[in-house]
């Protein structure tokens, strides 16, 4: 490009050389500061004809290679003209001779930028040929593009100055340093692991068909950003990744998307937009799909025909098979692993895309070089659950798992059924995915499973330990955040809780699920036909969805018989039998409590029908006693805290339950 600027020298010069011609006053020291009579005498007996061209240029030549001018030209679609433009803006950023060149011939020593007449004349054309004045008017990419600025607009047309920004200019001369307004804004990302996916006919599209704007509709599990990064990568492209909602917010937002269709216009990139609400501005919109890169937005939501003027390639981007997360993991988890360990089996419950997958690696690696040993499960499952959304925290309370299998004191039936739960969903991939055993009809695919039994019978406990089994966290839902008294307001919140949950690899719990999951009714009044609606919803919502719900219930009759059908599992906790209860009190006051040797365990189990909740409040009331005491857990203690128990009951305590521990019971 320097070769270019000489060229542009020997205009200047010449141009110079012509103006002191035809001057009356070259040695005048307040030449223009003010205009004498001899000044406007020539200036009226002399026509403004444009100076001479400049001689060919040798850039052209097709033995010549391409500089960076000549690049952004065949990008941004500038003609001649418009190069030498940029050109003549560029000069005094170059050379700083050029700024009292264009003092000179601006007459006017305090402008040392050259102005849009100057321009246009040092470029061998009349100031007034309208076509040429075009290329730095709206609608030019010179000025669309930001490539060139123009200042003073309340000045006359001519008289503008014009001036490359720093950005451009830096680019031009061989400078790769990124746009300082985008900071924090856009970032470079590359390819993560294998091609998703849908990557190939994408690309085709972005290469061949000349598709400038794709919108990527992410379904859960999904990773829209990486199959967009993916396409750009295979059209030649780099990805510059942006925040739209960051873009959206910005009080210029419409400038600042015209500075990163320019970044990506300089360093032949495409821009991956997202993720979208559906509130941006028109002007944002407008602004990211006129100009000559392509963009890729996503979200979760339809695309909306209003939101622009062009229309857009839409794609829906469907969540990784099991052999694919399979394969990603394989690439990107670091070494060294544990002893016959497959990674894609120890994960196979998480829906995860190849960049979360890419983090959940980083995130085991860490954690299993901490601990100085390979990496194995618990590192694997750790690092996948770092990358569940905070969203639904605002909504649900999350609980780490901290018991399993051996902790649960159920009939062996009620264990089958809740192992099938977990199996459920550590192979519905292969089945619903793979195998398409739920195909049509907008199912998600989701695993919903009803809890039903008294109070205190392990249905909590139980759906923590399937998330435990599964690696996953249980978020246990708050009615208080869900219900509302206004119409309509439950089933937003519930929305959202779906919304959120959809995006986490969790178990969700609904504890006294039939507060809102409870039965439709005759419509007498508003109240019931609104209540109706909230059913009518869920049963809605709970045939799409696609995580793992558990529904927990005191009182099964009072669900919806609907509901019933749309379950996968229904597990039925009794009462626990005598012997269950023995193990229960055994397993409640553990190994680490000293107990007295007159703990008689079997009374306890045959004389108190308790269920596991109320044994295990009774046992660590018991621990608070001994405690308090300084003193083994007894009999005293245990006997006492049943007492607190029934009282906490309603249940009077008899003689014939207590037997000679009665007055113990007060």
């Amino acid at each position: 490009m320097l070769h270019r600027l000489q060229h542009l020298e020997l205009a200047v010069r010449a141009a110079v050389a012509r103006r002191r011609e035809g001057d009356p006053q070259p040695d005048d020291p307040f030449r223009g500061l003010y205009l004498s009579d001899e000044v406007v005498d020539a200036a009226l007996a002399a026509a403004r004809e444009p100076f001479d061209p400049w001689p060919p240029d040798p850039a052209r030549h097709p033995d010549r290679p391409d500089d960076r001018l000549t690049e952004l030209a065949r990008a941004a679609g500038l003609n001649p003209l418009d190069e030498a433009l940029l050109l003549v803006a560029l000069a005094p950023d170059v050379d700083s001779r050029f700024e009292q060149f264009y003092g000179y011939l601006n007459d006017d020593v305090t402008r040392r930028r050259p102005s849009i007449g100057l321009a246009l004349r040092l470029c061998g054309l009349p100031e007034a040929a309208a076509p040429a004045r075009r290329r730095l008017g709206t609608g030019a990419p010179l000025i669309d593009l930001a490539l060139l600025r123009t200042d003073a607009t309340d000045r006359p047309v001519l008289t503008r100055g014009l001036w490359v920004p720093d950005r451009v200019g830096g680019w031009l001369l061989g400078a790769d340093a990124p746009e300082p307004l985008l900071v924090g804004l856009a970032e470079p990302v590359e390819p993560v692991g294998p091609a998703p996916p849908g990557a190939v006919p994408l690309a085709r599209a972005l290469d061949r068909a000349g598709s400038r704007l794709a919108y990527l509709r992410e379904k859960p599990g999904g990773s829209a950003p990486a199959l967009a990064t993916a396409a750009l990568d295979g059209a030649g492209r780099r990805a510059l990744a942006v925040d739209l909602p960051r873009l959206a917010a910005d009080p210029q937002p419409a400038e600042l998307a015209t500075v990163l269709i320019r970044e990506a216009l300089l360093t032949g990139a495409g821009l991956v937009v997202g993720p979208v609400h559906g509130g941006e501005p028109w002007a944002v919109w407008s602004r990211l799909t006129d100009g000559p890169v392509p963009v890729l937005a996503y979200g979760t939501r339809p695309w909306d025909p209003t939101w622009t003027a062009r229309a857009p390639l839409q794609v829906d981007v469907e969540p990784l098979t099991a052999p694919q997360r399979a394969a990603v993991w394989r690439a990107v988890l670091p070494g060294p692993l544990a002893d016959g360990l497959d990674p894609a089996t120890a994960t196979e419950q998480f829906v995860l895309g190849a960049p979360a997958i890419h983090r959940a690696a980083s995130v085991a690696g860490q954690l299993a070089a901490a601990a100085g040993e390979p990496v194995g499960v618990a590192h694997l499952r750790a690092g996948a659950r770092t990358q569940n959304a905070a969203g639904l925290e605002r909504l649900a309370r999350r609980i780490v798992p901290e018991v399993d299998w051996d902790d649960l004191v159920l009939p062996p039936p009620t264990l089958s059924l809740l192992r099938e739960l977990a199996g459920r969903a550590r192979h519905r991939d292969r089945v619903l995915r793979e195998w398409r055993m739920r195909p049509g009809g907008g199912r998600g695919h989701g695993v919903t499973a009803l809890f039903a039994g008294d109070s205190g019978t392990g249905k909590t406990m139980s759906a923590e330990v399937v998330a435990g089994a599964l690696g996953l966290d249980l978020y246990t839902v708050n009615l208080a955040t869900v219900v509302d008294k206004y119409v309509g307001e439950t089933e937003k919140n519930l929305e959202r809780i779906f919304g959120e949950a959809a995006g986490v690899n969790g178990v969700l719990l609904f504890d006294e699920a039939d507060a809102i999951f409870g039965k439709r009714s005759e419509v007498r009044d508003a109240h019931d036909r609104y209540a109706n609606i909230e059913s009518a919803y869920l049963l809605q919502r709970m045939e799409t969805f696609d995580g793992l719900a558990v529904l927990a219930t005191n009182l099964r009759a009072n669900l919806d018989e609907a509901f019933t059908r749309r379950l996968d599992v229904v597990v039925d906790f009794p009462v626990p039998d005598e012997a269950a209860r023995r193990a229960l009190w055994d397993r409640c006051l553990g190994e680490r409590v000293p107990r007295g040797p007159d703990v008689d365990l079997e009374f306890l189990a045959g004389a108190f029908e308790l269920a596991g909740g109320h044994i295990r409040s009774a046992a660590v009331t018991a621990g608070y006693l001994a405690a308090a005491a300084d003193r083994p857990v007894g009999m005293a203690e245990l006997i006492g805290a049943v007492g607190r128990e029934y009282r906490k009951l309603g249940r009077l305590t008899l003689e014939s339950e207590f037997g000679r521990y009665l007055d113990l019971a007060d």
